[in-house]
């Protein structure tokens, strides 16, 4: 087992708390993207052994940051949304030069693949958080059921893609309110049934992903570097309308840069 995974899982079941932001994206940053997608895939090979031996403490550490830090994350983007997503912005933009060093962007890119970084950024600024109230399904029908697996397969499936969040597409359901009372009260049947659709829909991505960087690695990598730019269009909370608050932001913001610089050398 591969125990320093722990500490990794949790940091990503954090992050996918947060809407519009991709625990995907925190993959590439703790140098393990590559692997994860790789290991997923092996569990229905020979290899299932090894697979299950790298995913098992990452799984576990999700589980951590999902149950421990949900009431947090809940009250800092309830009372202090604007300051908490700069931090974010710039983990997200720290981790770019990962990125691009991984896909060997400066070596290897031509025009096409930035055209597909373009391409990447158009469709990830087009999605919109839909606003509204914080609404949480009451019902216990087999209809909402059947939704909520339906919910946890795409969002799980998305999740595994850098730069776009699965809590965003479970917000886009109207069910992402739902399933954080579920995680923070522990209703078991709705972790159970949702928990059932994410292990679905990551098998199946997993998949799908393996495919595209054994056969079109460069691409892949320029598409995914456009959704990670595109994603900061999404989350962007706005500028500050104070001094104090301009200079609590900023602050975060370079905080967040330096992070993600620091976490990425001692990683990589």
């Amino acid at each position: 087992m591969e125990w320093k995974n722990l500490y990794r899982g949790t940091i990503m079941g954090v992050i996918e708390i947060v809407p519009g932001i991709s625990s995907g994206t925190f993959a590439v940053l703790l140098g393990i993207y590559d692997r994860l997608i790789a290991s997923i895939n092996g569990l229905t090979t020979r290899n299932w052994k090894k697979s299950i031996g790298f995913l098992v403490p990452l799984v576990i550490g999700m589980g951590i940051g999902l149950f421990s830090f949900s009431h947090l994350m809940r009250w800092l983007l309830d009372n202090h949304m604007q300051p908490t997503y700069y931090f974010f912005i710039g983990l997200i933009l720290g981790i770019l030069p990962f990125l691009f060093r991984e896909s060997a962007a400066f070596t290897t890119f031509k025009l096409r693949h930035f055209l597909l970084i373009l391409l990447g950024i158009v469709l990830i600024s087009q999605l919109q958080t839909p606003s509204g109230e914080e609404t949480i399904i009451a019902e216990r029908s087999l209809s909402i059921y059947v939704m909520l697996f339906i919910s946890g397969f795409l969002g799980s499936a998305i999740m595994l893609l850098p730069g776009i969040s699965g809590s965003f597409v479970l917000i886009v359901l109207g069910v992402y309110y739902t399933i954080m009372e579920a995680i923070t009260e522990l209703d078991f049947k709705i972790i159970f049934v949702v928990g059932s659709g994410i292990v679905l829909g990551v098998l199946v991505m997993s998949k799908i992903i393996h495919y595209f960087f054994r056969r079109f690695r460069s691409e892949t990598f320029a598409i995914l570097i456009g959704f990670v730019i595109g994603s900061v269009y999404v989350i962007f909370p706005g500028w500050p309308t104070s001094t104090g608050l301009f200079i609590l932001c900023v602050g975060l913001f370079l905080g967040g840069l330096g992070f993600a610089y620091l976490f990425g050398k001692l990683e990589y």
